[in-house]
């Protein structure tokens, strides 16, 4: 039995994953260009220096972790954390990114960027918008939902996961400068709200080799026709009570949720949504690990993204690197088996 076909059994049998009914082929590729260029139209800003910062490495179980900073626009360091294997250091490895959900910070990836550096990753994480030591208060979200909240106010700037995927894309802009990255295999994982934005870097960023979105995928549009988008708003509530608050609505109904997302994410909800976005990853390898009691991300509109998603594989002849884990009898959390099932996937495609 070949190494693909294993890991397919492994994915169907001990996580759950089963292939969704697909619809009709998904857009053109002259459309799924055209949603491309409006996304990155968005996200887009004035290029600075990345005028990276590196500190002194530490070796220890045969593991060398290092700290760095960079800039990704005016205003702006982004600070990570890095680990390779030690030794060997010229010869180019392929790159796995970790991104962190709501609440998170970079050494919250740690375990995993050690995992994925004993396989021969450079594994990195970075603190997205407002978290960890891009926030004052820390693990604290206070300053991530005082942000959206602004966001809101102004639309000027956009915490609520699109400046976090142009602070990746400016992350890889440093990576394909280093001599121990191969800048053909690099790979990208997150969780809720990093796999959120996974997606999103994968679908707009083409030098993402193969992604894993990690109770991520959902359709924010099926959650607000079907009044199911509560629980994700809960993660960032005090921003979107206070923007309510702004907009002289005591309780908020499924319109002001919509104009919410439209304010501080625009089109999250429309164009960019999980299932016009997914299919524009095609035919780059990518897994979707969710769980089937997950209230954030509600099971039909991730049945939506994934349809689309697999039609586009389809399309695209490589229906074998699209597939979607759904975990039993599991809310909002990454299994064992799963996260063993991230790992394969990311190795299988990747070849540290």
């Amino acid at each position: 039995m070949n190494r693909l076909l294993s890991l397919r059994l492994f994915l169907a049998f001990t996580a759950g994953g089963l292939p969704f009914s697909l619809p009709a082929a998904n857009a053109s590729a002259t459309a799924a260009g055209a949603a491309r260029t409006a996304f990155l139209k968005i996200i887009d800003r004035p290029r600075v220096p990345l005028a990276p910062e590196l500190q002194l490495a530490v070796e220890r179980d045969s593991l060398v972790q290092l700290a760095f900073s960079y800039a990704a626009e005016a205003g702006q360091r982004v600070p990570g954390l890095l680990v390779k294997p030690a030794g060997y250091s010229r010869v180019r490895r392929p790159v796995v990114i970790s991104l962190h959900g709501t609440g998170g910070d970079k050494e919250s990836q740690l375990k995993l960027l050690n995992q994925f550096a004993a396989l021969g990753f450079v594994a990195v994480a970075i603190d997205g918008r407002y978290h960890g030591a891009r926030s004052r208060s820390r693990k604290e979200t206070t300053d991530y939902t005082d942000a959206i909240h602004r966001a809101y106010r102004s639309g000027v700037e956009h915490p609520l996961f699109y400046d976090t995927v142009w602070d990746v894309a400016r992350l890889i802009d440093w990576l394909v400068t280093r001599d121990d990255a191969d800048p053909t295999r690099i790979g990208l994982i997150g969780f809720s709200k990093g796999g959120i934005e996974t997606w999103l870097t994968a679908a707009a960023d083409s030098r993402i080799a193969a992604a894993v979105s990690c109770l991520g995928v959902q359709s924010f549009r099926w959650a607000l026709e079907h009044n199911a988008w509560q629980p994700r708003i809960g993660t960032i509530q005090t921003a979107f009570t206070a923007a309510a608050h702004d907009a002289g609505i005591a309780k908020p109904t499924t319109k002001f949720a919509r104009q919410f997302f439209d304010r501080v994410a625009p089109g999250i909800a429309g164009p960019f949504d999980a299932p016009a976005m997914l299919p524009l990853i095609a035919p780059r390898p990518l897994l979707v690990i969710n769980g089937d009691s997950d209230a954030l991300t509600p099971l039909p509109g991730v049945e939506a993204s994934a349809a689309t998603a697999r039609a586009a594989y389809i399309t695209a002849g490589s229906c074998e690197k699209f597939f979607l884990i759904i975990q039993p009898k599991t809310g909002h959390k990454v299994s064992s088996n799963s996260l063993q099932a991230a790992r394969d996937w990311l190795v299988l495609w990747l070849r540290p």
